[in-house]
């Protein structure tokens, strides 16, 4: 492929992801405009196979997210998918498998839980924090690399035949308090909502445990890369709580950390 055709797949990828992500929004919000909500329309499955269907298709997006994130997955994929194009093709993918999540998704709209009319306070407090969750999931990006981090900046590397290099290891903002604030703004979105359905809990509770799995697998890749340096910084940060650990800070020493 071309370096100019190249930085054009690149670019349709990300808009593809951008678009993705802002139906994420729209989707867990169950925000009325969108056509298809974690609450709406309602599904004609049984509880039990609307639950069924929705678990197989948060595993679906999760090991497709995890797989193909590895570095000996990498290492084979590489061989087929030109180096500078792995992490467009990566979300690519990964923005594919969201899209087949909100498609088959089988929503189960009984009410958990419902914030009455008389506590309006408290439902625009939900939805404050929602909104919060989604905000520090964007920022966090900015905060280490967004470009690089959706791929555009090893394309545009390419395109102009400069070496890439991925960024140093920071603590900017957020990263100083919780070494996963990305995980950590998701997990808040997915929870904080005025009306809780028993279909939106199962995607809460489903992602809440796949984000806890997936932290330990990118952890583990994370020490094997940056050893010590990558150890002290989970000594002295809390994983996703901003609880203070004590210990010296954190220097800029490697590679950013992604989560």
């Amino acid at each position: 492929m071309s370096r100019a055709l190249s930085l054009l797949f690149a670019i349709v990828c990300y808009a593809i992801f951008f678009a993705t992500f802002l139906y994420l929004i729209g989707f867990v919000g169950d925000l009325s405009f969108m056509p298809k909500t974690v609450n709406a329309p309602p599904s004609s499955m049984a509880p039990v196979g609307a639950a069924a269907v929705d678990v197989v298709l948060v595993a679906i997006f999760g090991l497709q997210h995890s797989i193909m994130a590895r570095p000996a997955f990498k290492r084979g994929w590489t061989r087929i998918v030109p180096p500078a194009l792995e992490r467009s093709v990566y979300v690519l993918a990964a923005s594919i498998a969201l899209l087949i999540m909100f498609w088959f998704w089988q929503p189960i709209d009984k009410a958990v839980w419902t914030v009455s009319p008389e506590t309006r306070w408290l439902s625009m407090l939900l939805w404050a924090i929602f909104w919060a969750g989604f905000g520090i999931v964007l920022l966090s990006t900015f905060l280490i690399n967004h470009f690089e981090l959706f791929g555009l900046k090893q394309v545009n590397a390419y395109r102009t035949g400069a070496e890439f290099h991925y960024s140093k290891f920071r603590t900017p903002f957020f990263y100083k308090f919780v070494r996963h604030p990305l995980y950590l703004g998701f997990i808040v979105a997915f929870w904080a909502t005025p009306r809780m359905s028993v279909g939106h809990l199962l995607f809460a509770a489903v992602t809440t445990v796949y984000i806890l799995v997936a932290i330990q697998l990118e952890e583990r890749d994370l020490v094997d890369i940056h050893g010590e340096a990558y150890e002290n910084y989970r000594r002295q940060v809390s994983m996703l709580l901003p609880i203070p650990k004590g210990g010296a800070p954190v220097e800029a020493k490697e590679a950013v950390p992604k989560g």
